[in-house]
């Protein structure tokens, strides 16, 4: 006798499948989940990216790795791997028209960016302003620096110097941080590694 399959009644089962709407759209994995997230910056962007420290004395400059350029807490992570007899500093210049300062001494980590509004265009910008726990800005606001402007101050720069020098937007990034590395006694050092 075979079953009579009008006469079976199956239980009602609902599309469990997710669609559009169940989709997690803060999912990291989601390609669309932070779109006003900044591309990373390519090598033709990144105008240098340099280590400077003193080691038993003698000033060295190193040229980091290109996709520190975009990543702060990597940045920071090398910086501390570097054996300096006070820390590390890093220098990154982008396009000619931004730069990051991000100085680390042990445990101790300070950073600056010389335009607020570059977070919106640079990945490492962008880290910054979160590492400072600053407001992400708008297209709108102020081109002004932020960070901390005693950074160097122990090393010879002070706080009004670095912040006249950021705000100077008729002079390329890479010009001020060799100004900047001149200051701080590491200008052959800064050269040797810039023109590379």
């Amino acid at each position: 006798m075979g079953y009579q399959f009008d006469e079976i009644e199956l239980p009602a089962r609902e599309d469990d499948r997710p669609g559009l709407h169940d989709l997690d759209h803060d999912d990291p994995g989601n390609e669309d989940a932070d779109l006003d997230f900044p591309s990373d910056a390519s090598e033709e962007d990144i105008d240098l990216i340099i280590a400077l420290y003193r080691e038993e004395g003698q000033q060295i400059g190193i040229e980091l790795d290109p996709h520190l350029a975009n990543d702060l807490d990597a940045l920071i992570g090398q910086l501390r791997r570097i054996p300096g007899d006070a820390g590390a500093l890093g220098m990154v210049s982008l396009a000619g028209e931004v730069f990051v300062l991000v100085r680390v001494r042990g445990k101790n980590v300070k950073v600056y960016l010389s335009d607020i509004v570059a977070a919106l265009d640079w990945p490492i910008c962008r880290d910054v302003i979160e590492f400072l726990d600053e407001e992400i800005p708008d297209e709108e606001d102020e081109s002004v620096p932020v960070g901390d402007s005693d950074i160097l101050a122990d090393a010879g720069l002070k706080e009004f110097d670095l912040e006249s020098w950021a705000s100077n937007y008729d002079i390329e990034a890479p010009e001020i941080l060799a100004q900047i590395a001149k200051k701080i006694q590491f200008g052959p050092a800064f050269r040797a590694v810039a023109a590379g």
